[in-house]
């Protein structure tokens, strides 16, 4: 989801160029909406034992809608949606949470900074796969490139499988508590707070390669420029997790949202190649600690193991409305072709700011009530 922007590009200048960018972003937003919206389902179902069977069923299908994409036919929207948004995003939610959780069973000093190596992954493919698709996509055309990637997912879903497993007994059947979840008011601040920031977290990954194509920068950079931004969130997602563990994942994650939601309109500077490395470097370092630090966050609210992933889940599901939503409302900004860059940026700053706002009371009302700093 994360090189979704060369699929937003490819399609508003190619196969999709008779739909408005708002229209394609729909695809990536209901993929990232059912990747953190079925969070909340799987965390449960992961709370209960279902590890295994989220981890094969979640396989099969991702790698079976992928390549389903690969048979989609030039203008024909629905068939993209359908494959990419639809099927790999349901996919991907059966998949997310418990392969995110099951940190909780191995580590609890270190666990935000588990959590971050795990998420690194995401960036290290997602910084792979604009090389590969950009290059394929211009030498063999979609339905092989995207051919190519599906039989690479599936070499690594294969391997996933055969090497994660539980460690610590599970809630088996037992029902969790969730009116004491839905209940605990600086929680549901803090998910709030998430809502907000992850509602604009995403557009410069899903518009930076436009951004570039339009500003007749350089093909280098048009194509690196979101690799950049995910190479930069591998050691987003472990370096500020590392001092979430000596400082407090609340304080850590703060500054990561505040700075985030500052430096995107970095990207109104980025007409030059100087300027775009800058912003994908300092934006992909930010963005990605805000992303792997919220489920820790979420996680020290849990009154025991068996609560992770339900309280990690609820962030997720929440925050999934804002993945659905923000991008194609970035988009219906932009008002292609005219392409008024200044909306979508003041659209992804506000919110993130307002939303690191709500975290900086949630986190507040949980010092006051734990009696630390370090949260």
């Amino acid at each position: 989801m994360q090189s979704f922007g060369v699929y937003e590009n490819f399609y508003t200048l190619d196969s999709l160029s008779d739909h408005p960018p708002s229209d394609i972003a729909w695809i990536g937003s209901l993929q990232g909406f059912l990747l953190f919206g079925g969070g909340f389902f799987s965390g449960q179902l992961f709370d209960r034992g279902y590890f295994k069977q989220l981890m094969m069923g979640g396989s099969l299908l991702f790698v079976f809608c992928s390549f389903m994409l690969s048979l989609a036919k030039p203008h024909h929207y629905y068939q993209h949606f359908l494959a990419q948004g639809l099927g790999m995003g349901i996919g991907m939610g059966m998949l997310f949470m418990p392969s995110l959780s099951i940190a909780s069973h191995y580590f609890r000093r270190r666990r935000a900074l588990a959590m971050g190596i795990i998420l690194s992954g995401g960036s290290l493919g997602a910084a792979i796969y604009p090389i590969m698709l950009n290059h394929l996509f211009a030498s063999v055309g979609f339905a092989r490139a995207v051919c190519a990637q599906s039989i690479l997912h599936l070499a690594l879903l294969i391997i996933s499988n055969l090497i994660m497993k539980t460690r610590l007994p599970t809630g088996g059947k037992k029902d969790i508590d969730l009116k004491g979840v839905l209940t605990d008011v600086p929680y549901l601040i803090c998910t709030a707070g998430s809502f907000f920031v992850f509602w604009g977290l995403f557009v410069p990954y899903f518009y930076l390669q436009l951004f570039c194509s339009k500003h007749d920068l350089p093909t280098n950079i048009v194509i690196y420029g979101i690799t950049i931004l995910n190479i930069t969130g591998i050691l987003g997602q472990t370096l500020p997790n590392f001092l979430a563990d000596v400082f407090g994942p609340f304080n850590v994650t703060i500054a990561t949202g505040i700075i985030t939601g500052a430096l995107v309109f970095m990207l109104l500077a980025s007409k030059s190649v100087a300027a775009t490395v800058v912003f994908a470097i300092l934006y992909g370092f930010t963005s990605g600690g805000f992303v792997s630090l919220i489920g820790p966050v979420a996680a020290t609210f849990a009154r025991n193991v068996n609560e992770v992933g339900t309280r990690m889940g609820f962030v997720t599901l929440v925050s999934s409305f804002a993945m659905l939503t923000g991008s194609p409302i970035s988009g219906a900004l932009l008002h292609s072709p005219q392409y008024f860059w200044l909306r979508p940026v003041l659209f992804s700053a506000v919110v993130q700011l307002f939303g690191s706002g709500l975290i900086i009371i949630s986190r507040a009302m949980q010092a006051k009530k734990k009696g630390t700093w370090k949260l």
